[in-house]
């Protein structure tokens, strides 16, 4: 269901800004639209006619109808082509997440603007500053804090009984894994566990705010990193989706437009205790245009991705400040 809602979201975006009326688009299919195959197609088809994602339909369609007549976008001009760029994922860093592109011109993400930004791995983010796209194998509890989750594993091992699991974390196999978490699925660590966990969540996230600040020591190494947090990329693309509450219609700056508008003050890390590891980060930025002075700020979770000792931590960046008030994030006219 996710890849069936995310095929209505993007294609049905691009609908709004070839057609008038949605019930016809679908039955006939118009020729501006291109990269949709037939089975894709007969499948937003047979969306469309269970009635299930209506809401979804009504809101793509709007946001496609509201790009066609925007000033910043098309300005009631009909495009001749809208491209699907379809399921497949764009290598590299730096590249534009773009799900649409109109008449070779303009570059469209259509998404749920939900508050997370990235889920890289752990070294990608803290050591490499997003840089590339190459996966480490590094497991970012045993890298930052091997004592204290050699301790916790070792309570754990003592709380649940298992006599054959092996005397070190490091040499669990997939299936113990698999086991140990099973038996500590519920939600609250064993209170023999809290402490121990406690102190991996310490551990963890002021090591990783210390390497973080470390890796980015020049400003412009804080810039790129803000950047690449923000998606803020080589040129400017439209952001159509909504939040929980309403639609949320953007026009993302450049790298040069964002330069030319704001000036980064500083970009500051710092671990937060809280119930994992975590670490909140904030980017004091300049409006060059009056000199105000604004603030970005979110927060990385540190978590097992598949649950407790099953798998590597990844790194879970969330975006605190709204939308809408981001710095190069401009609401659509």
């Amino acid at each position: 269901m996710p890849a069936r809602l995310t095929d209505i979201t993007e294609i049905t975006t691009a609908l709004g800004m070839v057609a008038q009326n949605l019930p016809l688009a679908l039955a006939h299919r118009p020729a501006a639209l291109t990269n949709v195959d037939d089975e894709v197609w007969a499948r937003l088809q047979d969306s469309f006619g269970g009635g299930k994602n209506h809401d979804a339909f009504c809101a793509a369609f709007g946001n496609g109808q509201a790009f066609l007549a925007a000033k910043d976008g098309l300005r009631n001009r009909i495009p001749q082509r809208v491209e699907w760029k379809g399921p497949h994922r764009a290598p590299g860093d730096d590249v534009i997440p773009a799900d649409l592109r109109v008449d070779h011109v303009f570059l469209i993400s259509c998404k749920y603007l939900s508050k997370v930004l990235l889920n890289p791995g752990p070294p990608r983010l803290f050591d490499r500053l997003l840089a590339g796209d190459e996966r480490s194998s590094l497991h970012w509890f045993v890298e930052t804090a091997p004592q204290p989750y050699q301790t916790l594993y070792e309570a754990a091992k003592s709380h649940t009984a298992m006599a054959d699991l092996p005397g070190l974390v490091v040499d669990l196999t997939r299936a113990q894994q698999t086991t140990l978490k099973a038996v500590l699925r519920d939600r609250t660590w064993p209170e023999t566990l809290q402490g121990p966990w406690s102190n991996l969540c310490r551990t963890v996230s002021e090591e990783s705010a210390r390497r973080w600040r470390s890796a980015m020591a020049a400003q412009r190494d804080q810039r790129r990193l803000l950047w690449r947090l923000l998606r803020i990329t080589t040129a400017t693309y439209f952001v159509l989706g909504s939040d929980r509450a309403t639609h949320l219609r953007l026009r993302i700056d450049s790298a040069w437009d964002w330069q030319q508008a704001y000036e980064l003050r500083a970009f500051e890390v710092a671990a937060r205790h809280a119930g994992q590891p975590e670490v909140a980060w904030q980017a004091t930025i300049r409006r060059r245009l009056d000199g105000a002075e604004l603030t970005v700020s979110g927060h990385v979770e540190i978590r097992w991705s598949h649950g407790r000792f099953l798998g590597s931590p990844e790194a879970k960046v969330y975006l605190d400040t709204p939308h809408a008030l981001v710095p190069g994030y401009n609401v659509l006219e």
